[in-house]
């Protein structure tokens, strides 16, 4: 069982609250990831979760039981670091079985457990192998196998891809989203990248200044942003914003339009401009429109649509998927 419910809690550093009042309910074998800026919060939250920092107030409850006070190594809690915390001089075998040969337990016991875990990572072909022997990848996935021999209630993971190169990101990002399938164990995740936390969870948690801000699903936070710091840090390229009078027609403060959202025409449409940046990605462009009215809006086009630097383009938004925010900054439904 892997539920853990957070009520009210607070994190306070001298005057400062870091993490103001905050509840939060994640359910048995979810994949919850906590997402947003550097100082957003985020790590802080695991840590107060795996008992690494003690909370201000409030209560911390894992499977019903009250946690808030209980040290990590009593928690059942598992956590990965964006550093491997690894023996240099251990092979992966002794580097996976080391926390089970300090509590004791019988020799059959942790190879068979570590025979599993080997398996499930495929880890199986390396066991005797160094760790100067590995790919940055691999030496993850020791580490995670360390892990998963203690068979926790939850798994935590701090930035665990930051310091791998692009192609290992999404090789592991595929292996930990696989891993959660096999194992269906509560399993909550710490990124900044918004990729990474839109292909993997099951529920995303965007977080700002230590304040949740939306608690949804990949999708809803997508199409259903329920405020104007959401709506512009999900998405990339970010929403365009539009204030004044434009908005006003729509019964808004602000609106905002998905750069997928926008049709591009050479020919005629709501509002004309010229392209000052042209980004070609292969199977997409981000086109950076100056338009004669707007300032400067984005738009994602085929790739192979006819545009060049400083031609005449014209924009209109797709009338169904125009996100409309109150004064407050809250989507108006």
């Amino acid at each position: 069982m892997g539920e853990i419910v957070l009520d009210k809690i607070t994190k306070t550093l001298g005057h400062a609250e870091v993490i103001p009042p905050l509840d939060l309910h994640i359910e048995d074998g979810e994949f919850v990831v906590f997402v947003g800026s550097s100082g957003c919060g985020k790590s802080t939250l695991l840590r107060l979760i795996a008992g690494l920092e003690d909370v201000t107030t409030g209560e911390i409850r894992i499977d019903g039981e009250p946690a808030t006070h209980t040290p990590f190594a009593r928690r059942g809690l598992a956590m990965v670091f964006q550093f491997y915390a690894l023996y240099p001089h251990m092979s992966v075998r002794r580097n996976i079985a080391f926390p089970l040969k300090v509590a004791g337990l019988p020799k059959a016991v942790i190879d068979e457990k570590l025979e599993n875990a080997a398996s499930v990572l495929n880890l199986t072909d390396y066991l005797d192998h160094r760790l100067g022997q590995l790919s940055g990848g691999q030496r993850q996935r020791v580490a995670i196998g360390r892990a998963i021999l203690r068979e926790p209630a939850a798994f935590l993971f701090d930035e665990p891809l930051s310091n791998l190169d692009a192609a290992l990101r999404v090789n592991m990002r595929l292996e930990i989203s696989k891993l959660h399938n096999t194992l269906g164990t509560t399993m909550i995740y710490v990124t900044h990248d918004q990729v990474e936390a839109m292909t993997m969870a099951d529920k995303i948690v965007v977080l700002n200044a230590g304040r949740v801000k939306q608690v949804s699903s990949p999708l809803d936070l997508y199409t259903a942003s329920r405020n104007l710091f959401v709506a512009g840090f999900i998405g990339s390229p970010k929403m365009n914003f539009i204030e004044g009078d434009l908005a006003e027609t729509h019964n808004a403060t602000t609106i905002g339009i998905r750069p997928e959202h926008m049709d591009v025409s050479t020919d005629t449409g709501a509002w004309a401009g010229k392209v000052s940046i042209a980004e070609h990605l292969g199977s997409d462009t981000f086109l950076h429109v100056q338009t004669d009215n707007l300032g400067t809006l984005t738009a994602r086009v085929d790739s192979e649509f006819p545009v060049r630097y400083g031609a005449r383009v014209y924009l209109t938004p797709q009338a169904d998927k125009i996100h409309r925010f109150d004064a407050r900054g809250l989507a108006i439904r």
